[in-house]
């Protein structure tokens, strides 16, 4: 049995990617760059936003300049329009709600900028507690360097064998592993299911209720 799920955030918990395509797309236009269909954004996200502006501006347009014009006019944006279209995956509040009944602790650990992973937490789960809602914080490695699961398991008192680390990336994996913690790769986000399968996850779910069985293991 599981003591401590921690989840990933977009794509995990939250489909978000409508929401981070209109934003990042708003940027661009502003600065005179081309847009991306949204599909395309399902692979440009995932490593923090910095790395999705530079995957989103043009060949020889990557600059560091270039990325940080584009966060200035996101970010403004972003934060006034993630919630537009965003929502919780099918069963993914009853998931949260059953655990929470049990006992289980909870945490989210994203790569999403701090202040919008704890807005959008507060915003769509209002009566779940979770243990600690870490974003991409300034000075933290991003994953998947292991530094923000480990930091969670200290704050819940938990070892590596207690936890159960759930994301839809191959990110997510490799954070997982580099962790220590058991894996379990939803086939419901934003990253095809080969993605999730070359990193051997010890589980892979494609229902949210399924994930209460693993814990209960």
């Amino acid at each position: 049995m599981k003591h401590l799920v921690i989840f990933d955030l977009d794509g995990t918990l939250l489909n978000t990617i409508a929401d981070l395509a209109q934003s990042t797309n708003y940027a661009l236009k502003e600065l005179g760059y081309p847009t991306h269909e949204e599909d395309a954004y399902r692979f440009m996200v995932g490593n923090g936003i910095n790395k999705l502006f530079e995957r989103a501006l043009p060949e020889g347009e990557k600059t560091e300049a270039n990325v940080l014009r584009v966060r200035q006019k996101f970010v403004p944006y972003y934060d006034l329009h993630n919630a537009d279209k965003s929502l919780p995956y099918p069963g993914i509040p009853e998931l949260l709600t059953d655990l929470q009944t049990q006992g289980i602790q909870l945490a989210v650990a994203s790569n999403k900028y701090q202040a919008a992973a704890e807005k959008l937490i507060a915003h769509y789960f209002p009566s779940i507690h979770f243990v600690a809602v870490f974003g991409q914080r300034e000075g933290i490695p991003t994953k998947p360097a292991p530094v923000v699961v480990r930091e969670i398991l200290k704050i819940a008192d938990m070892t590596s064998t207690d936890t159960l680390y759930v994301g839809d990336s191959g990110v997510d994996m490799q954070t997982a592993i580099n962790a220590g913690v058991t894996s379990c790769g939803v086939t419901w986000g934003f990253r095809p299911r080969t993605e999730l399968e070359a990193f051997h996850p010890d589980y892979m779910v494609e229902r949210a209720k399924d994930i209460e069985h693993i814990v209960n293991k």
